[in-house]
């Protein structure tokens, strides 16, 4: 896939910022006192693994004015290496304006993790083209991947704008665009007409889309697999033959890709996954990983998908890298990857655990 030469930003991502919290040592959320606060998003989940490892990354957001979780994100946002933009938001009284937060716990054993979100007036919900400067950005400085995801699209009828108008000014001038559909039914609900359209006209404009089954059946309208039952390899052919009514509908995505998941407990998953590009189907077939919080293993593998294209390798790599980075972020508190370099994410890909001194 070929990329903007003169770019001064690998990636930038438009984003509804919030923070997550989760008890300490596993424990579930009712009966917990202590939690760990990180500042979180599924966009930001995707850019902490090129930024990580390097490269310019921006972030498109709102904040709120005063706001200590504002400047506590801001700090966060900072600290993992990516510049952003966006204005600050007069919080409008105490029934205002705030950031999201998501209350979730990690899950042991068979007890399965729990996620709570709470996003009734967050900022970002008033994302709008006016706000940024689009033309400093994708013209005079250039980017060369836009990453969105479903979540941010499906927000509000304002961001499902916002995100259909950044997508046509980023293709115009040469950025590429990627989509992780990322459905959720209470986004959806009583918006299905709205938001198929506007998923329609940001996909048809997209060159790598990634999601699930679920994803692409209700987000874009596309005829699931038969059904695959216990068998993965027949899973995975159906999921191929799916990819190929994807192509057709949306000629102009040159990747698409999926994460598998099998849990076997809330700390033991089969991980995989498969990479349409390069003109054929890449496959990791599902393998073991021991997981302290499943939360972003999605997210970390489409940023280490993107770590690839942007590196200029051929796509089975970039799905392996892909595959690494989202077994990554299973082993950490955190919902994103944060790779301390390329040899630690070949050594996961590796099955290399051994002491590195």
């Amino acid at each position: 896939m070929k990329l903007r030469e003169d770019a001064q930003w690998a990636i930038v991502v438009p984003t509804s910022m919030g923070v997550r919290i989760t008890p300490d040592n596993r424990q579930p959320v009712h009966t917990s006192n202590h939690f760990y606060m990180q500042g979180t998003s599924a966009e930001t989940n995707v850019a902490s693994v090129p930024s990580h490892l390097g490269m310019p990354t921006k972030v498109l957001t709102n904040f709120v004015e005063g706001s200590p979780i504002s400047a506590f994100l801001k700090a966060d946002l900072r600290a993992r290496g990516m510049a952003y933009e966006g204005p600050d938001k007069p919080q409008g009284g105490a029934w205002g304006y705030r950031h999201q937060f998501n209350i979730a716990d990690s899950g042991f054993g068979g007890r399965a993790p729990r996620v709570w979100n709470d996003r009734a007036g967050e900022v970002g919900l008033t994302l709008d083209t006016a706000d940024f400067d689009l033309e400093k950005l994708f013209v005079r400085e250039g980017v060369k991947i836009l990453h969105m995801s479903g979540l941010i699209a499906a927000l509000s009828p304002q961001t499902s704008r916002f995100c259909v108008e950044i997508a046509k000014i980023a293709k115009a001038n040469g950025t590429a665009i990627t989509f992780d559909l990322n459905y959720r039914a209470s986004f959806w609900k009583g918006r299905e007409e709205e938001l198929s359209k506007a998923f329609h006209d940001i996909a048809e404009l997209c060159d790598v889309l990634y999601g699930n089954e679920e994803d692409f059946q209700l987000c874009l309208g596309i005829e699931g697999p038969e059904a695959g039952g216990e068998d993965i390899e027949a899973e995975i052919e159906a999921f191929k033959q799916m990819i190929g009514r994807i192509r057709a509908a949306y000629p102009e995505a040159k990747y698409v890709g999926t994460s598998l998941r099998e849990v076997i407990s809330a700390n033991h998953h089969k991980w995989g996954m498969i990479l349409f590009g390069d003109d054929t189907f890449n496959v990791a077939p599902l393998r073991d990983i021991d997981v302290i919080d499943r939360i972003g293993g999605g997210d970390g593998s489409v940023g280490g998908l993107l770590y690839g294209i942007l590196k200029g390798w051929p796509a089975e790599k970039c799905m392996q890298f892909g595959w690494a980075t989202g077994a990554l972020a299973a082993t950490s508190l955190d919902d994103f990857g944060a790779p301390a370099d390329e040899a630690q994410v070949w050594s996961i890909w590796e099955g290399n655990a051994r002491v590195q001194r």
